[in-house]
């Protein structure tokens, strides 16, 4: 079969759909759901006591209300697909989240910092995967671009509100020089078996290494914008 031709339209067509077309979408939005509610808990819903105004309590609990929004999204595709339910849920599979969650949270200048740079990298990965084949998929993606877009936007108004002062500047640059090392193992290994795999049937466009220099030079744009620096990383 010629993957090129394999497109899925629904989610019933995907029993129809080769073997590894189908787990390769499970790994997809099985990765999803999980990512998206580990990160609502250790760092969207604590960040709602860290904002310090009853403005900012307000826009970070809208962020956690849509980054739960967003697990429920690919946990009810997931469902659909017939992935167990377990497999979706930190908690009770074996599978980790990213290593991005294991940043330890302590500050509010440290949650503006990962609405600044962590949901950037969300975007590129949303952006890759409004043109999967299965279109179901696709469809959620897009779906949630437009929020992942406002907590990027979160991230870049609460950083330039305290970057108004020297000693949030300072501030900024230190959870920017701590959190930026450890963003580009969110794109994954290079040469990943499973990258192939995905660019194989259409699942993904890019290669890990593409979407990681394709962060690196945004993230870049976006720190250089405040008059600040990225850190160097190998």
């Amino acid at each position: 079969m010629d993957t090129a031709t394999v497109i899925v339209k629904t989610v019933a067509e995907l029993k129809n759909a080769p073997a590894e077309y189908r787990e390769a979408a499970e790994k997809i939005v099985r990765s999803h759901a999980i990512n998206e509610l580990y990160g609502a808990q250790v760092f969207d819903e604590p960040a709602v006591a860290f904002a310090p105004t009853p403005y900012w309590k307000w826009l970070t609990c809208r962020v956690a209300m849509e980054e739960y929004g967003h697990h429920q999204r690919f946990f009810r595709l997931g469902a659909k697909m017939g992935i167990a339910e377990d497999a979706m849920i930190p908690h009770k599979t074996d599978k980790r989240p990213l290593s991005i969650f294991e940043f330890p949270l302590r500050s509010w200048t440290e949650f503006c910092v990962i609405k600044l740079l962590a949901d950037m990298a969300e975007i590129i990965q949303v952006e890759d995967l409004m043109e999967c084949t299965f279109h179901p998929l696709r469809d959620e993606a897009a779906k949630t671009m437009p929020e992942e877009k406002f907590h990027a936007g979160f991230g870049v108004r609460a950083c330039t509100e305290l970057c108004a002062t020297e000693h949030g500047r300072v501030e900024v640059q230190a959870a920017i020089d701590a959190l930026f090392p450890g963003m580009p193992a969110f794109f994954g290994a290079s040469h990943s078996k499973n990258n192939a795999i995905f660019r194989k049937w259409g699942l993904k466009q890019s290669t890990n290494e593409a979407m990681r220099a394709d962060y690196i030079e945004r993230a870049r744009g976006i720190v250089t914008k405040l008059g600040l620096r990225l850190p160097a990383v190998a």
